[in-house]
């Protein structure tokens, strides 16, 4: 059995236990615009499912028939290339659109780094349901472009930024995306490897882990266990994004 089949959501479970309170996707995600009738319209035609860690959403190159609002949990997007190797092309948090794309195909994996639960809809009933509620269509163009943005600063930093400067920027933006959604509280999640960090800011894992070790070295931050990081010294890292900072 698919194990996207063994938690559906029905439209009438969802009336009874009312989901959508507290959910991330109403908080900050693509229901956030949504009344009433259009959050019952959108909550009877997803299904909601909780998956474990490492579970693949989907395949690259597979049929671009569904799209996934991320409830819980970190997903990593990743294309294999043509020489075997593995390039990450993001990370997806709690409240984030994963698999709508102009394509008739999935351009990339998208595998939970975490547990993680989410809603699925068929993407011809999204697509329905965008032509229905002007909020929900502008909701999901801004969260579009938002990732073209991000995705548009990634390649400044990988282009012009010196290694260090890259994990730093990394470390920056991965704080702001949990400061967005609330979740930064205390430590920083990390469920990502070093090596996943390297091929999404094109170093190796030796020149990720020797950053690590230099910014641990000056007190920028501390790991303190569990998949966790400590920023310190935000400052210092922002600085040498900025370049006022010497290479270490």
């Amino acid at each position: 059995m698919n194990p996207l089949d063994t938690a559906r959501w029905s439209t009438s479970d969802s009336r009874q236990q009312d989901p959508c309170v507290g959910c991330a996707s109403k908080r900050f995600g693509i229901c956030l615009p949504l009344d009433a009738q259009a959050l019952d319209d959108l909550s009877g035609d997803s299904d909601r499912h909780a998956l474990p860690a490492k579970s693949v959403l989907f395949r690259e190159g597979d049929p671009a028939t569904r799209a996934f609002s991320l409830l819980e949990g970190t997903v990593k997007l990743s294309r294999l290339l043509p020489d075997g190797r593995q390039q990450v092309v993001g990370f997806r948090f709690k409240g984030d659109l994963l698999g709508y794309t102009a394509g008739k195909t999935y351009p990339f994996d998208a595998e939970l780094l975490t547990p993680g639960q989410f809603c699925r809809i068929e993407r011809s009933r999204l697509d329905a349901l965008l032509r229905r509620y002007p909020a929900l269509e502008r909701r999901v163009l801004d969260m579009c472009l938002g990732e073209l943005a991000a995705t548009q600063e990634h390649l400044v930093t990988v282009a012009r930024r010196s290694a260090e400067a890259r994990v730093a920027a990394f470390l920056i933006g991965l704080a702001e995306a949990h400061r967005r959604r609330g979740l930064l509280t205390g430590d920083l999640p990390m469920p990502m490897t070093r090596s996943d960090i390297g091929d999404f800011l094109g170093l190796t894992l030796e020149t990720v882990s020797r950053t690590f070790t230099a910014f641990k070295r000056h007190g920028w931050i501390a790991e303190p266990g569990g998949q966790k990081l400590r920023l310190l010294d935000m400052d210092a890292l922002e600085q040498l994004c900025a370049g006022e900072h010497e290479r270490l």
